[in-house]
């Protein structure tokens, strides 16, 4: 079997291709085939030490996968060999097998590319969790979505348009508010050349934002913190921009805003019922067409290398995936 191992954490240009033995399941786990991988901004932080969680070195990278299951564990139910699923792993998605407990995967149609399944749990999951369980989002309301053409920004995009908000997105150049806009993005604020805290009070009409989606922080945070509204709610996703904002507290107070973080892969450890619930939710949305995977790039498994260096330097649109070839 081939994966891609971490020996070292030196980050992404350190990975190599090696020959590995088939993963054998534990109880109430699946081995499954994995289709394809979607790639991730924490896949470099994981192979830099630098992930919330950090498995044992030597490990296999990759967090989300598609493929088809075959074989269960003593004590594992409702699967069946051959059932076509998505799957979210603690780590191990670069690789052609993986096992993962039964909790952490839910079933897809048969219609739905490999390439979209993989690349539709972190991205979905993370955006629906945060705009709907943690934010707390509304119909009729204005949402801000930083980064929002990259993976996790386009699909808060379209999740915050099928939730009934008026969405403002914002991102690095006209290419990608292009894209933005259409996923459904109402309002556009290009980050490179325009104030985005005024621009985001110009846009509503000095009210600020209800809630704000940053997977950037850095600069872009600040700006959120001085353009939200009276109750607002800041989503903190990630720190794309590489730098963790420090937050002045009295900011918060005058108009009792709310920042919420969001460790969505907690979910599977902590309260899987949420994961799951939320990922049937989506797979509904996508069923009926309310909401589609954008996949702009996919690279096979032996240049994971650029698949990874492509989502960190910030060069994709969506979503970008690894496939097995298999």
């Amino acid at each position: 079997m081939r994966a891609v191992v971490c020996d070292t954490l030196a980050g992404p240009e350190a990975l190599r291709l090696d020959d590995l033995p088939e993963p054998q399941p534990a109880p109430g786990q699946l081995r499954i085939l994995v289709r394809a991988c979607g790639v991730n901004f924490a896949d470099s932080l994981i192979t830099r030490g630098e992930y919330q969680t950090q498995p044992d070195l030597p490990f296999t990278p990759g967090f989300e996968v598609s493929g088809e299951v075959l074989e269960l564990g003593a004590g594992a139910t409702g699967a069946a060999v051959g059932d076509r699923v998505i799957a979210v792993v603690p780590c191990g998605g670069y690789a052609e097998q993986v096992v993962v407990d039964q909790s952490r995967c839910v079933s897809i149609p048969a219609q739905l590319p490999w390439e979209e399944a993989a690349a539709f749990p972190v991205v979905f999951g993370t955006s629906h969790v945060a705009l709907a369980h943690r934010a707390r989002l509304r119909a009729g309301e204005t949402l801000v979505v930083h980064g929002a053409a990259g993976g996790v920004g386009l699909t808060a995009v379209a999740i915050g348009k099928r939730l009934g908000a008026t969405v403002i997105a914002t991102a690095g150049g006209p290419e990608k508010l292009a894209v933005a806009r259409e996923h459904g993005a109402d309002q556009l604020i290009d980050s490179r050349r325009e104030d985005v805290r005024a621009r985001i009070r110009d846009l509503t009409g000095g009210q600020g934002a209800d809630v704000v989606y940053d997977p950037v922080g850095g600069d872009l945070f600040a700006a959120s913190l001085r353009s939200i509204a009276f109750e607002g709610r800041i989503v903190v996703v990630g720190f794309a921009a590489g730098s963790v904002p420090q937050i002045p507290a009295n900011h918060l107070l005058v108009k009792n805003v709310d920042v919420i973080g969001l460790n969505w892969p907690a979910y599977a450890e902590l309260n899987p019922g949420v994961m799951r619930e939320s990922l049937r939710t989506l797979l509904g949305w996508l069923a009926d067409g309310l909401i589609r995977p954008h996949v702009s790039a996919v690279y096979p498994l032996e240049r994971v290398v650029e698949a990874i260096d492509q989502v960190v330097s910030r060069r994709s649109t969506g979503k970008v995936v690894v496939t097995t070839a298999q």
